[in-house]
Parts: C-alpha cells; sequence; structure tokens
C-alpha cells in the first residue's frame, strides 16, 4: 500500500463524512474528492434520506466538484472514500476522469474498481484511474461491521 500524508489526512475527513451516514442510519460510506489540496467534493451515503439508489457518497461528491470546478471532467482531482467503489461510482469515476482513487477498505464481495469488477483498469474504456486500497483499512472496516452488528442485532 502507498500511503502518504495527505492520503490519511483526506481519509481522515472522509471517514468523517462516513461518521455522519452511519448516524442518520446510511451505511457508513463517506467520500472527498481533493483538487490542488483543496477539498471541492464532500458527502456520505444518502440512500435512504433521498430514496435514490444513487446517491452513494462518491456519486454525490463527484457532482459538487464538477459543480465546484464548472466542469464534468475532473481531471487533476484524487477521490478519498472509506470502501472500494461500486460498479456504479467505478463508472462514474472513470467518466468523469478522476485520475486517481483512493480508498480505505476493499469490498471483495462489491467492488467495481479492482474486486468483482475491475472498471478503473479496464481496458476498453477511454479513461483509467490509478489506485490506492488500504489507507486507515482497519478504521475503514470497522465502522462497516459495527453498523452492520448494530443493524443485525435490532
Amino acid at each position: 500500500m502507498e500511503d502518504t500524508s495527505d492520503d490519511v489526512r483526506f481519509m481522515r475527513m472522509a471517514l468523517k463524512q462516513a461518521e455522519l451516514a452511519g448516524e442518520a442510519g446510511e451505511v457508513p460510506v463517506g467520500a472527498v474528492i481533493v483538487k490542488d489540496g483543496q477539498v471541492i467534493g464532500r458527502a456520505h451515503n444518502q440512500v435512504e434520506l433521498l430514496k435514490d439508489a444513487t446517491a452513494h457518497a462518491e456519486m454525490i461528491a463527484i457532482t459538487q466538484a464538477a459543480a465546484a470546478v464548472g466542469d464534468w471532467r475532473l481531471t487533476d482531482t484524487v477521490l478519498y472514500v472509506t470502501k472500494e467503489p461500486c460498479p456504479m461510482c467505478a463508472g462514474a469515476i472513470v467518466l468523469s476522469r478522476i485520475p486517481r482513487v483512493v480508498w480505505g477498505a476493499t469490498d471483495p464481495q462489491r467492488g467495481g474498481a479492482v474486486s468483482l469488477f475491475r472498471i478503473l483498469q479496464n481496458q476498453d474504456l477511454n479513461h483509467r484511474a490509478e489506485h490506492v486500497a488500504g489507507v486507515l483499512e482497519d478504521e475503514c472496516r470497522d465502522i462497516i461491521r459495527r453498523f452492520f452488528k448494530a443493524r443485525r442485532s435490532t
């Protein structure tokens, strides 16, 4: 795992977003998008709140970042997310031209970036994103585990 101090700092911000999601009864996933060291998008899952299956943290953060830069192309940005993106979010990452994605917990059952599907590096697509997995992995995995453990006990 490649791990820089910026990666840890921004992943902590994504974890704060994940905590907000969990407090709201959402699956605790958070995301931030950074350009030139500045956060231009920050979100957490809002599927239940918005009654929208596409309201994943990454999707909302991408929308915010595009509005912030005034373009759908998010070149020169980095997406930090607490869990490996699903296939929908990985597709949106490719379409929005995000060049680098950093996540905490890999999702071997539903991951669309490298686990179940390898969308970020698919040679048949017109853009590929490099990725770094495992930044603050334990914290990112634990917040999801605690959430589902609490759900099962009620």
